[in-house]
């Protein structure tokens, strides 16, 4: 590793935790100020803490049919209506990123008495190709800049992946595998996504939105690529994202190795079948996994099974917090 690359590594790793209020036009550009870190509060002897429960609006969608058939507004009063404490905004189903349709969702989650808890977005820096891992760091950005304006302090990240098998339904048929990218390693898709990935610290920290990278396919489908990545990087506003249904093989040993770095939990159901595969998960496992590690955050549902939400999604609540209230 470069000099120059060392330190700038270590720059962005230098971040506070504190944030101060805008106004809702304001733009998080040009944020100096930094207040103290806060710890976190004490776990008193004996008592285990609640996980507040969240749903994906993917869990109502699933990119089944035009995402103008199951909006966002929508899926809030459901979620409302179904009893969560927070929603997790798909940013690929959101019909607009104007401020005035931003503040709309934001107003109307408050009313229902929801928190904007996540954002999940995509792109993708595993490419030879500079300009195309420019972009991606260009659209990261510009995604940050959009959970600031939502009020949501937190972000999914993906590596992105090779790309090498370019159906998405035979990358699942796979397990998520899939060769590397002829004339190149491993090693550089690792140096490509953790010089990307440092490059939208700077404004991470500025919006004071946390980056969770997710165990997600590519240089992410085992818990030790994500934990490389997060690792060298090592700033507090990259943390990690860890979903339930997306490790296909010692689920529960890989979880337990996020878990230390984990900012948000995924967890995945498959009632009716799932769409690419079932997993049998055993939540109550889980949970106890994260809450050795005292744990406090969100669980965002992601339902992926072929139900109808309209029932499984309830039937997910339950059973997460069953498990996570023990």
């Amino acid at each position: 590793m470069s000099k120059n690359r060392r330190a700038f590594l270590k720059k962005t790793a230098l971040a506070s935790a504190g944030v101060r209020r805008f106004s809702l036009s304001e733009s998080c550009a040009g944020r100096t100020e930094n207040a103290p870190a806060v710890p976190a509060p004490a776990n008193p002897a004996g008592v285990k803490p609640k996980n507040p429960m969240g749903v994906s609006t993917y869990s109502f969608w699933q990119f089944n049919g035009p995402k103008e058939d199951f909006p966002i507004e929508q899926c809030i009063d459901d979620a409302a209506r179904m009893g969560f404490d927070g929603i997790e905004l798909l940013l690929v189903q959101m019909t607009s990123e104007e401020n005035a349709y931003l503040q709309g969702l934001k107003r109307r989650a408050f009313h229902a008495g929801l928190d904007l808890m996540g954002f999940s977005t995509h792109q993708g820096f595993i490419s030879p190709e500079k300009e195309y891992r420019k972009e991606n760091v260009d659209k990261t950005i510009q995604q940050i800049e959009l959970a600031y304006k939502l009020g949501i302090p937190t972000m999914r990240l993906n590596t992105g992946r090779w790309r090498t098998i370019e159906s998405f339904d035979e990358l699942m048929a796979n397990k998520g595998i899939e060769p590397v990218l002829e004339g190149y390693t491993e090693e550089d898709g690792f140096m490509w996504v953790i010089d990307s990935i440092a490059q939208c610290l700077p404004k991470a920290e500025e919006c004071g939105v946390v980056l969770g990278l997710e165990n997600h396919w590519g240089l992410g489908r085992t818990a030790e690529g994500v934990l490389r990545i997060v690792d060298e990087i090592n700033s507090p506003w990259l943390q990690v994202t860890a979903d339930t249904g997306n490790f296909l093989e010692d689920q529960y040993r890989q979880l337990e190795l996020l878990a230390p770095k984990t900012f948000l939990v995924q967890a995945k159901t498959y009632y009716g079948g799932g769409k690419w595969y079932t997993l049998e998960i055993d939540y109550e496992k889980v949970a106890e996994i994260f809450q050795k590690v005292n744990y406090r955050g969100y669980i965002s549902l992601e339902f992926e099974g072929n139900e109808d939400p309209r029932t499984a999604v309830p039937k997910s609540l339950e059973i997460l917090r069953n498990a996570f209230s023990q």
